[in-house]
């Protein structure tokens, strides 16, 4: 699709990029949208002469936090910021019962598996493929945590099927949605827990990530992270442990990197200003563009990214030499197609790949 053809808004989006052309790698790491650059290079100039506003941090915290909110649809009450994916997942783990089971895709990112793995207490973390997860689920099942689109494959979760048997097994749910914010409609309501991380499809700077948290679950996580950020009021919880912590999913905050969320509030109110819907129908349809260039079979949902073998590296070298930006996981070579991105892209791709 030519630029010329976009939607207005979408237009404005593709716009508001720099570096666009070529690169293919959202899925490992977006692109910092102008308006990121210029907020980063301002305040770092600002405090290299001596003008360090914390307040205007703060400010810059909480107004991320309000965006994410209203990207996946829930109140800002709901939503607590953090650095990792992986810390998230380790506070959901305290809420998971002794001896419970934690029931995860085969394959799927270890930052979302490995802090259940670890947890102690008898848990036990049993697998099964992405597409019969939801099968999988039984009355034995405490915890379903998956990634709604798969790092390595670009895979689509059946997340409704997978909410809807959790539900009746009595079971919650925890999504990474790392790989779908962005370019999928995600609503977080769907879940008892979803965690992003904001550094790839929201474009954010590395060390902003946010966790979202249904009220009935925030009272069975341990706050064990909690520190002066975490409080009712962190600038009066900055000294002891004698104070109340935040009575909202705020308890769960970590101290929030700041210059990272200077960073991170453009961009988040780029994507929110967008109609996903219409991101997802660029994206997916670039993707399927390239998919049918190259004679791969489609998806059983519709993705943005685009896997296929590659054990030796070679068609990952090909893009390369061809001065693209692609990316390979577990013998795949993979590309990613965003808001940044367009036809001209699926053709330089498509050629450089030619046999």
């Amino acid at each position: 699709m030519p630029t010329a053809t976009l939607p207005a808004r979408l237009f404005s989006a593709h716009d508001a990029f720099d570096g666009g052309r070529g690169y293919l790698a959202a899925c490992a790491a977006g692109l910092p949208p102008r308006a990121t650059r210029d907020a980063v290079i301002a305040d770092v100039e600002a405090a290299a002469r001596g003008r360090v506003d914390v307040a205007a941090y703060s400010a810059s915290v909480e107004r991320s936090r309000a965006l994410f909110a209203q990207l996946v649809g829930v109140g800002a009450d709901r939503v607590a910021i953090a650095s990792q994916v992986s810390a998230c997942a380790a506070l959901i783990a305290t809420a998971v019962p002794d001896d419970g089971e934690v029931l995860v895709p085969e394959g799927d990112f270890s930052s979302i598996v490995m802090p259940f793995v670890q947890a102690g207490r008898g848990i036990q973390v049993r697998t099964a493929p992405l597409h019969a997860l939801a099968d999988a689920i039984t009355p034995k099942t405490a915890l379903v945590a998956f990634s709604l689109v798969q790092s390595a494959t670009g895979e689509v979760a059946d997340a409704d099927a997978i909410a809807a048997a959790a539900r009746r097994h009595g079971a919650r749910t925890f999504c990474d949605a790392t790989q779908a914010v962005g370019w999928l409609p995600v609503a977080a309501s769907g879940f008892d827990a979803l965690v992003c991380h904001a550094y790839k499809w929201l474009c954010a700077p590395r060390g902003v990530a946010f966790l979202a948290v249904g009220t009935d679950l925030q009272s069975q996580i341990a706050p064990r992270s909690a520190a002066w950020y975490a409080g009712e009021d962190p600038w009066l919880s900055c000294y002891g442990g004698d104070f109340t912590l935040a009575q909202d999913a705020r308890r769960f905050d970590v101290s929030p990197a700041w210059q990272a969320f200077v960073g991170a509030e453009p961009a988040l109110e780029l994507f929110a200003s967008l109609d996903l819907a219409e991101v997802f129908a660029h994206t997916t349809q670039l993707a399927a563009d390239f998919r049918a260039r190259m004679g791969l079979p489609a998806p059983l949902r519709p993705s943005a990214i685009v896997t296929w073998d590659d054990p030796e590296g070679c068609d990952l070298a090909r893009l390369s030499l061809a001065g693209l930006t692609a990316s390979g996981r577990s013998g795949r070579a993979r590309v990613a197609f965003h808001v940044f991105n367009d036809a001209e892209d699926v053709d330089l791709a498509a050629r450089a790949l030619a046999r």
